[in-house]
């Protein structure tokens, strides 16, 4: 998904206490004002970031997401159609889609009319009811979420099931119905057994989904239906015999990061040979994975973090050459981009190599 977390980044659900939690002493000891480094750099002010999306989106995505809001649902099949078994694609491409059909589903409507058993159509829709339950919630903790709000997040997930149900059987090979349905899963508190078997029908259609990883290990977190444990666990499988390049390395630093991201920690903690080796991990996923994978910044942004909390400032600072100008992804995703601005300017001031004359940054990946 271009969006975290609906993930946690936006449009699902951000809880309340994410929003008030405050981030570690960083934030108050760099200044997130735009260097003179910073500037030769090529980076970016902190007020011309883009806080919706973790990386620039591909043309044909721009072009149907346009359609979509201006009612031409033939052009928005025709651009979904192409992404045929490209399932990360498809997924990024239902995310978006659906974000708009919740507020509008005019042109969906449509779309469905002339074409009933499109099962593009029908995947959109699918994830536009999760989409639309969520927003009847709101973002806001249980303690301040009313009992007309849950009642109506609790009818529309129970009904989204249905809309699932029909997207899987439209498609028999596609893994984005049962992607969507982790979300209905964590929302209506599917038992971990329930879990287990929806998240087989998602791996054995697509065993290295990056959005399906990311969604289930939301649900396994302590926050949502699980532990620390259970997400840490989850994480490892997930990244144990995964091909260089596929980017699974990516969950367990965001186990260990949902784990403690909330909590103090000590400095020396993000050097330990465990979360060193972690990062190394991932910088040759990183390498590694095709220059065009939709996911790659999020595991560049990722990156980022760690690396400067390792005190790694100038392989810090690649990451932030190439994933720089978009913040929504973790960690800025749950503390805002003042702090991902505070972190940058750190990193350039710590780096040799942003002490020296260099040209500007290389296009985003």
């Amino acid at each position: 998904m271009l969006r975290y977390l609906p993930m946690i980044v936006g449009a699902i659900c951000i809880f309340y206490w994410f929003k008030t939690r405050r981030p570690d002493s960083v934030i108050a000891s760099a200044n997130p004002r735009q260097s003179a480094r910073s500037t030769r750099l090529g980076l970016l002010p902190v007020a011309q970031l883009n806080k919706e999306l973790a990386a620039p989106p591909e043309p044909e995505l721009l072009a149907a997401l346009a359609a979509a809001r201006s009612g031409d649902w033939r052009s928005v099949a025709d651009r979904f159609a192409g992404t045929g078994t490209d399932w990360e694609r498809r997924s990024i491409y239902a995310e978006n889609l659906a974000d708009i059909a919740a507020a509008d589903d005019s042109w969906l409507l449509a779309w469905e009319k002339a074409r009933h058993d499109d099962p593009d159509a029908a995947i959109v829709r699918a994830r536009a009811t999760v989409k639309l339950a969520w927003r009847i919630r709101g973002d806001y903790s249980a303690s301040h979420t009313s009992r007309k709000q849950f009642d109506g997040f609790h009818r529309t997930l129970v009904r989204s099931r249905e809309d699932i149900a029909r997207a899987a059987a439209l498609n028999p090979g596609d893994p984005t119905p049962y992607i969507t349905e982790i979300w209905t899963a964590l929302g209506l508190g599917y038992p971990h057994g329930d879990m287990d078997h929806l998240w087989a029908e998602v791996t054995v259609r697509a065993p290295h989904h990056f959005e399906a990883h990311f969604s289930a290990l939301q649900y396994w977190c302590a926050k949502w239906r699980g532990s620390d444990d259970l997400a840490h666990a989850f994480a490892a499988r997930a990244a144990a015999g995964a091909p260089l390049g596929s980017l699974m390395s990516a969950f367990p630093l965001i186990a260990w990061f949902e784990a403690h991201f909330d909590q103090t920690v000590k400095a020396s903690a993000y050097r330990s040979a465990e979360l060193t080796s972690l990062v190394d991990t991932a910088l040759a996923d990183a390498a590694a994975a095709p220059a065009d994978h939709p996911r790659l910044a999020e595991l560049r942004h990722l990156l980022a973090y760690f690396l400067f909390r390792q005190r790694r400032y100038d392989a810090a600072l690649e990451q932030f050459l190439l994933v720089d100008g978009y913040v929504a992804a973790l960690p800025w995703a749950y503390y805002g981009e003042r702090y991902y601005g505070a972190i940058r300017e750190a990193t350039v001031r710590k780096a040799r190599r942003a002490n020296r004359s260099e040209p500007t940054r290389p296009h985003s990946s």
